[in-house]
């Protein structure tokens, strides 16, 4: 527990659950989505260079798999605070022992809990409610040119979404399939 976080590792190294601590009392609460001093502690590197909110209407909508390749690599900070949403975050480092493996975790307004992610993975999410909102917070601007992709619905992935994928962009939908021995990704 570092400040108002409590982190839980995952089988991906680096990759981390953050389970805000609430303060509330007869009023309501206050949850404290991004500390970078708190969050140092587990990994955060760099200043909060943007943030952002999205906005999902209809439940099944995928989201992803999104990422940048270096120099412009980026640690994300995700939390959904209304609705529920399947996140995910694929190892893309090559070097690593679990390359393309992916982890997912249901994330909402309810449970408190935030995703943080290192450079050198993909991300995605489903929505599993109508009318779902997430923060995003990114420790790099946004980089055009540096941006890259892994297919939602590629097999090689793994990827069981618990839903029906509804409303892919043709951009995500465009990312190719892997081939069963690709290393090319490139974070």
């Amino acid at each position: 527990m570092s400040g108002r976080f409590e982190a839980s590792v995952t089988p991906l190294d680096g990759l981390l659950v953050l389970t805000r601590r609430k303060m509330a009392d007869e009023r309501g609460f206050l949850s404290r989505l991004f500390c970078e001093d708190d969050l140092a502690a587990f990994g955060w590197q760099g200043r909060l260079v943007q943030l952002n909110e999205t906005g999902t209407t209809f439940k099944g909508t995928v989201r992803g798999m999104h990422f940048q390749r270096s120099p412009h690599a980026e640690i994300k900070l995700v939390s959904c605070t209304r609705g529920r949403i399947l996140d995910v975050a694929v190892d893309i480092r090559e070097d690593s022992p679990t390359f393309l493996r992916h982890f997912a975790i249901e994330l909402s307004e309810d449970n408190a809990c935030s995703l943080l992610i290192p450079k050198g993975f993909a991300h995605g999410f489903q929505a599993l409610t109508d009318d779902v909102r997430m923060i995003y917070a990114h420790s790099e601007p946004y980089a055009a040119e540096a941006e890259g992709g892994l297919n939602p619905e590629d097999p090689a992935l793994a990827l069981n979404w618990p839903l029906p994928v509804i409303n892919l962009s043709p951009r995500d939908a465009a990312h190719p399939l892997l081939s069963p021995d690709y290393r090319g990704v490139a974070a």
